[in-house]
């Protein structure tokens, strides 16, 4: 019984060390999503933070503040909801295969 709990916890941090060098590469992973047909753009990246919006110009010499608040909120979280996909995706492949079959991990 011993050896199957070492065999267990080496199975483990294999998967802590797969997971922390995915997490260092998705953190170099970007994603880009726009908004009102590509007037204001976010990318975030796969630790899902907004690392750049660029916003159009004509959106800028526009008097509608409320326009480009929206626009900028609807680019924002459709960046951070791709980027959230992308962090799931590359996760999950880290753990396929080393969770038993029937155990439900959230997140995997």
């Amino acid at each position: 019984m011993k050896g199957g709990m070492q065999g267990m916890l080496k199975q483990v941090q294999k998967m802590q060390e797969e997971m922390a060098r995915v997490q260092a590469e998705l953190a170099a992973k970007t994603v880009t999503e726009e908004a009102g047909g590509g007037m204001v753009k976010a990318t975030a990246n796969g630790s899902k933070e907004i690392v750049s919006i660029e916003i159009d110009k004509t959106v800028i010499v526009s008097d509608d503040k409320e326009i480009l608040e929206d626009l900028v909120v609807a680019a924002v979280n459709k960046a951070l909801s791709s980027a959230n996909k992308m962090a799931e995706s590359e996760m999950g492949k880290v753990a396929k295969g080393m969770i038993p079959p029937g155990m439900n991990i959230p997140g995997f």
